[in-house]
């Protein structure tokens, strides 16, 4: 069966400078969780299919809960474990990095990484409505990853579903449209 591809949020490298204050959409590539070490390293959840980015990265945006966004000089990095461990300029002690605990690590949309014909970022399709005919479905909400098989989360607002995010049932994903077309299995929205 064949399978579409997603990706994360993700991007590739900007060594230019961000303006902090630029309404510019951003996607996200990490995301900090703790300190780790009394030198300002902070350890971050991975949220890019393309970890080889972090090579050459310097300039990114670290975006609060609250939406505040500061700019951030990488000064290092390196991979541990599933996690990718980053030091930031001028953050050179774990109380200064504790400030950045909670945070996105994003760069600019417009720099996403190029993708094949049938692969798609996250965000491209949250919002897709998802029609099966002349029915709709619902919409997507997000797309969840297990053992190996993509899903898209789909609501109409009273229920939620699981609808495999295949070629099998995906027919059709018209993202500059919003709406991706499916021919869905019987049963599949029973369970």
């Amino acid at each position: 069966m064949n399978t579409y591809a997603t990706g994360h949020r993700n991007s590739p490298d900007s060594k230019d400078s961000i303006d902090r204050t630029d309404s510019t959409d951003l996607v996200a590539i990490a995301k900090t969780v703790r300190t780790r070490g009394l030198k300002g390293e902070l350890v971050a959840e991975i949220l890019t299919d393309f970890p080889e980015r972090f090579e050459g990265l310097e300039k990114v945006i670290g975006v609060g809960p609250e939406g505040d966004r500061t700019e951030l000089t990488i000064e290092d990095h390196w991979f541990q474990k599933d996690r990718v461990v980053l030091r930031f300029k001028r953050f050179d002690t774990i109380d200064l990095a504790e400030d950045l605990v909670g945070l996105e690590i994003c760069v600019p949309e417009s720099e996403a990484v190029g993708l094949e014909e049938d692969e798609f970022f996250d965000w491209q399709l949250k919002g897709c409505k998802v029609m099966a005919g002349e029915s709709e479905i619902g919409t997507v909400t997000g797309v969840m990853r297990a053992a190996g098989n993509e899903n898209l989360e789909v609501s109409n607002g009273t229920k939620d579903y699981l609808i495999p995010f295949v070629e099998a049932i995906c027919t059709d994903i018209d993202i500059e449209n919003k709406v991706i077309r499916a021919e869905i299995p019987e049963g599949l929205l029973d369970l």
